[in-house]
């Protein structure tokens, strides 16, 4: 089994997506998150830290994990869990596209992340719409 962490960073009312490389084996040209791989013997939240800063260029300061979903399609994608962190402080000013993991980020509110037609995974609106839950991490 796989785990990969995904970041949902969140600033004022949206919540920021990325769509992924024409070129990527898995989801190809669909949005999603900032993230990826967990390395062996690294936690989630050590991979949090680490991907952020490797395809966004910031490091998250305060989240908590929200959920997790396992991979639809086994078959094609491989055994895999997708957990899911709201990062609401982090360091290292905009976040912006390095390396070529990703084609574009785009800041959006929840409704119209919700309404892309396409997500990488359908199982992302459950994820975004515990956004809209009150949380500490926001003061709510």
């Amino acid at each position: 089994m796989q785990d990969i962490v995904n970041a949902l960073l969140i600033r004022g009312d949206t919540v920021l997506l990325s769509r992924r490389s024409a070129h990527r084996r898995t989801y190809p040209d669909r949005w999603s998150f900032p993230g990826g791989h967990v390395e062996a013997g690294e936690s989630l939240e050590a991979a949090l830290i680490r991907e952020l800063r490797e395809e966004v260029g910031v490091e998250a300061l305060r989240f908590r994990q929200i959920g997790s979903l396992v991979e639809p399609q086994p078959q094609i994608n491989g055994d895999v869990v997708y957990h899911f962190f709201e990062v609401t402080a982090w360091a290292g000013g905009e976040p912006q596209l390095i390396g070529d993991e990703h084609a574009d980020l785009r800041w959006l509110e929840i409704d119209e992340a919700c309404d892309l037609p396409d997500l990488a995974l359908p199982g992302y609106v459950t994820i975004l719409h515990k956004l809209a839950e009150p949380s500490d991490l926001r003061g709510c």
